[in-house]
């Protein structure tokens, strides 16, 4: 069990999720939500960025992400392949 955390000011737990798979594509999809949000100028922007962290059952943070939205492009994925386990064959 891993836990999705977004630890800018005050953390707050997202959601959980069954495997670290998983736990990757919610981060991306609250990067891509962040993006989003970004771009229609909705809520604080964050100055500097957005902070999350997936943490194992016992608290531990295992991997940490800072996001800092780009408006001038088009959102593009922040879990490369190479983290999903993919082989890309």
């Amino acid at each position: 069990m891993f836990e999705i955390w977004e630890t800018s000011e005050p953390a707050r737990l997202i959601t959980d999720a069954g495997s670290l798979e998983v736990a990757l594509e919610k981060v991306d999809t609250m990067c891509r939500l962040r993006h989003d949000q970004a771009v229609a100028q909705v809520g604080q922007p964050a100055d500097e960025g957005y902070h999350f962290e997936i943490r194992d059952q016992d608290g531990n943070a295992l991997a940490r992400l800072t996001y800092v939205p780009d408006t001038s492009r088009a959102y593009q994925s922040v879990v490369f392949e190479e983290l999903r386990g993919e082989d890309g064959a």
